[in-house]
């Protein structure tokens, strides 16, 4: 199964716990051994192969052991400024997001047959 952003947490994870339960049957590895090596317990493997929730750094442990830790640098691909961004902000590297401004009470939006 693919994981697209229509699925929902649990089908997610539950494609996860699937692919790391793969990926150890195809090293050859019990789950015994890659909890040892990844410093967990068993029983936490276990749930993360059944889909259940587990920590982001013992998912990254666990990883590591199956050697597939490198697929993590294209989770998310480091970005960097762009070229009109840094034009805009004259060199200097946005450190916050604006947000949304909010709406104060008085404010309508405008309309064609408005007059000032």
């Amino acid at each position: 199964m693919k994981i697209t952003s229509s699925l929902t947490d649990d089908a997610v994870l539950a494609e996860l716990g699937a692919r790391i339960s793969s990926r150890r049957l195809e090293l050859q590895l019990t789950q015994a051994a890659v909890a040892e090596q990844a410093g967990i317990a068993k029983r936490t493997l276990e749930r993360m192969e059944a889909g259940q929730t587990s920590q982001l750094s013992t998912l990254v442990r666990v990883l590591r052991v199956l050697d597939a830790a490198s697929g993590l640098d294209n989770l998310l691909p480091p970005t960097g400024p762009r070229p009109m961004d840094l034009l805009k902000h004259k060199g200097k590297i946005r450190k916050r997001a604006s947000g949304r401004r909010a709406a104060t009470p008085g404010d309508k939006p405008w309309r064609w047959d408005d007059k000032p």
